[in-house]
């Protein structure tokens, strides 16, 4: 319910809420009193609890995951949708029905801004040597564990060894292959000092195989293999023995046959030299190692670039946009944001146009933004920032535009509604269950904009059967024409408003016998 920027995620916030207070409602009968299950139909069912003080709590369900039923509980009809249960802290009045969701929606975007550097020639470098640099950690015959060897200490270990041919390839138009297998999570493939290809796990498994044809010179050529973890397994069994990192290398395709490096010595070195040296530490004594750079290099692997910020106006929490990036580490004021990797998801993902919470839930279950980066922003904490002087760090592995990085702002920029004459319409924050109310209340639409901000405009309004979901609500066809002037009256340039489906100024009923529903969107700023 609340977003990794801290905000609430509306409906489900406000929906989940609700579900606590009325869970808390029946508390006494719940945890003290007798319970009883009887059917109310094929597929429907009461589940009863009473206490000896004459508390009576039911939950009526409806497990169809197709068809809204109408049940008869204690001598009154029950409206229940599809896959839904009804709370009733009293026998008598419904406080609750999970597929009526009385909460208002909130629909957040990114609002970008750019990234402005403090001074226009700011733009400082450092290139990662390819393989060794410095000595190396050991050489060892064949491959070890990357896990057991970097003890955790960074995500990079680098593979490095040599191998001789006596004359260059592709010949007759056919290219050797270089065949790498690793457990897991990662690789990027250096041959003779040029970044031949990358290949990485999933989610379901971190080990791979990757097959990359490759250039050859007469010669001695060398090959470095910088392997690489994307954090550690958490769970699952025995999940303490899962090990990463490389565990076959070969060349096929050669005239004489298939080499096999995986038995050679390999020289190994941990982490890269820009961590050692901590780069992304502000007061490390490393200006030395930066080079200045007007304009910085492009789609450039392994390389690290800083750059002096300005703060983004306003209080809105912020995210960094590295949409232009490929995979690697980011700083602010040495703060580590961590990992990014805008990795695209598979177009043809199972996403749904629309998403139906009928129905047993399911991984694939309501799919969205297939084809679209699988994260794309990054939580910036506000506190982080400076007033002035602020350094971002950014180590890019592949290649990338940092001159497209930009910071964006998480702003609720309009809030919506969609409730029913026949949604609950108890008040739960003042209901008292021992009150008989003979003129129960109608059903009542509640919007609220965020702090320091107004409602600015009604983008739409329906009375009527309105139809679609927030953004792309549809008039029916049954609509009250004084729908947008009754809204705009009530909320207009107010943080919060409350709109009654009784409302006076709905007049007369635009179409008897059909159950009326009021949809709103409006923009907040």
């Amino acid at each position: 319910p609340i977003d990794e920027y801290g905000l609430r995620r509306l409906p489900k916030w406000g929906h989940l809420r609700e579900l606590h207070k009325s869970i808390r409602m029946c508390e006494h009968s719940l945890l003290y009193g007798n319970s009883t299950s009887f059917s109310l139909g094929p597929q429907q069912e009461a589940d009863v609890y009473t206490d000896h003080s004459g508390g009576c709590v039911a939950f009526l369900s409806n497990i169809d995951s197709e068809k809204d039923k109408v049940v008869t509980f204690r001598k009154r009809k029950y409206d229940l949708p599809a896959w839904s249960v009804s709370i009733l802290p009293d026998c008598e009045n419904v406080v609750y029905n999970t597929a009526k969701v009385r909460s208002q929606t909130s629909m957040v975007d990114m609002v970008p801004e750019t990234l402005q550097a403090s001074k226009p020639d700011q733009w400082s470098i450092f290139m990662e040597k390819i393989g060794i640099w410095d000595k190396n950690d050991f050489i060892r015959n064949g491959f070890v564990d990357h896990i057991n060897t970097t003890k955790d200490s960074t995500d990079y270990l680098w593979h490095t060894t040599s191998f001789k041919v006596d004359r260059s390839y592709p010949t007759s138009g056919k290219h050797p292959i270089l065949n790498i297998d690793s457990k897991g999570h990662g690789v990027h493939a250096f041959l003779n000092d040029m970044l031949i290809g990358s290949a990485f796990g999933n989610g379901s498994k971190s080990s791979f195989s990757v097959h990359m044809p490759i250039n050859l010179k007469t010669g001695k050529n060398e090959i470095a293999l910088l392997s690489m973890t994307v954090g550690l397994q958490n769970a699952g069994a025995r999940y303490e023995w899962v090990g990463a990192g490389l565990t076959t290398v070969n060349i096929s395709g050669m005239e004489n046959g298939t080499i096999d490096l995986s038995s050679n010595d390999w020289a190994y070195k941990i982490g890269l030299e820009g961590e050692r040296y901590s780069l992304f530490k502000p007061d490390q004594g490393n200006n030395q190692r930066w080079r200045p750079q007007s304009e910085p290099p492009k789609h450039q692997p392994l390389t690290w670039y800083k750059v002096n910020v300005d703060v983004p106006q306003g209080d809105d929490p912020v995210g960094l946009d590295m949409q232009s990036m490929g995979k690697g580490l980011v700083w602010l004021n040495g703060n580590a944001i961590g990992r990014y990797w805008p990795r695209t998801s598979p177009t043809d993902d199972r996403c749904t146009p629309s998403c139906d919470y009928r129905g047993k839930f399911s991984p694939n279950k309501c799919r969205a933004g297939c084809g679209k980066p699988t994260q794309r922003w990054y939580h910036v904490p506000r506190s982080w920032f400076h007033p002035s002087g602020n350094t971002l760090v950014v180590f890019e592995e592949q290649g990338g535009d940092p001159t497209k990085i930009t910071f964006s702002r998480r702003v609720a920029t309009s809030v919506c509604s969609f409730v029913s004459e026949n949604y609950p319409s108890i008040d739960l924050e003042s209901w008292d269950k021992s009150i008989s109310d003979e003129n129960p209340l109608a059903a009542k639409v509640q919007l609220s904009c965020p702090k320091g901000k107004n409602i600015s405009s009604i983008k739409f309004a329906s009375f009527g059967d309105p139809s679609g979901t927030c953004r792309s609500y549809q008039q029916g066809s049954c609509h009250h024409p004084d729908s947008l002037s009754v809204v705009e009256k009530a909320c207009l340039n107010i943080n919060s408003c409350t709109v009654s489906l009784s409302d006076e100024g709905f007049g007369e009923d635009p179409c008897p016998g059909v159950t009326k529903t009021l949809a709103i969107e409006a923009d907040c700023s």
